[in-house]
């Protein structure tokens, strides 16, 4: 078998990550776009808060969640950059890397910050 020189390295993201930054962005999506279709009332104090942030402040919400897909988009680009940095020129694991650094932002990033294509395996 083939020795990979880490041109096309690539890891998943947590599982705990993965659920954890989806039902976030999706609420907050459901917030700012469809606050009707979400039961505030089921959700106690939390449901109370986001209820009073949809109430009083709807178009920071909106401007917030602008600027929590223009960081995940940021991220993205850094972590082509860093693909580049780390010898990772694969076209299809580098936008393998940006998608999952996109969707799931530092939880992907951090992992790719912290390979290290020069330390060797140990046998």
């Amino acid at each position: 078998m083939a020795k990979s020189d880490g041109c096309d390295y690539f890891k998943r993201a947590s599982l705990f990550w993965i659920v954890t930054v989806t039902f976030a962005m999706g609420y907050y999506t459901c917030v700012v776009f469809v606050p009707e279709k979400i039961p505030f009332q089921s959700l106690g104090q939390f449901g109370t808060f986001s209820r009073h942030l949809v109430d009083n402040y709807a178009a920071i919400m909106y401007k917030g969640w602008l600027a929590a897909w223009a960081v995940h988009l940021f991220e993205a680009v850094v972590a082509w950059r860093v693909c580049s940095n780390k010898g990772i020129n694969n076209t299809a694991t580098r936008c393998l890397w940006f998608v999952q650094t996109f969707l799931f932002g530092f939880a992907s990033l951090g992992m790719l910050l912290k390979y290290n294509p020069e330390r060797r395996k140990q046998h």
